[in-house]
């Protein structure tokens, strides 16, 4: 079973990415991000523990709800962000 956002930012650019996103920031109660990068990459933050991680095209990265974060520019880049009811990236067991 996949899990489908509802909804999602634009798609932002080094040039269009909110001062809003530069900066500290979290997601509300029972809302998942995933950062999702479409060209180049970029750093996403995180304050609640403290921790840093490079997001490319080929790994996007979950906000957990109520997540304190923001994004630091690398380069030229384009991402978006989706927004969920549960973890992003939760697969099914399959052993079932």
């Amino acid at each position: 079973m996949t899990i489908a956002p509802y909804g999602s930012t634009p798609v932002f650019d080094e040039h269009s990415l909110p001062d809003s996103l530069r900066k500290k920031h979290n997601t509300r109660d029972g809302t998942w991000g995933l950062l999702r990068v479409l060209e180049g990459e970029v750093r996403l933050v995180y304050l609640d523990p403290p921790s840093e991680r490079v997001v490319t095209i080929d790994d996007p990265a979950p906000i957990l709800p109520q997540s304190p974060h923001f994004v630091k520019l690398v380069g030229p880049m384009k991402m978006q962000v989706e927004f969920y009811r549960a973890h992003p990236l939760d697969t099914p067991d399959p052993e079932g």
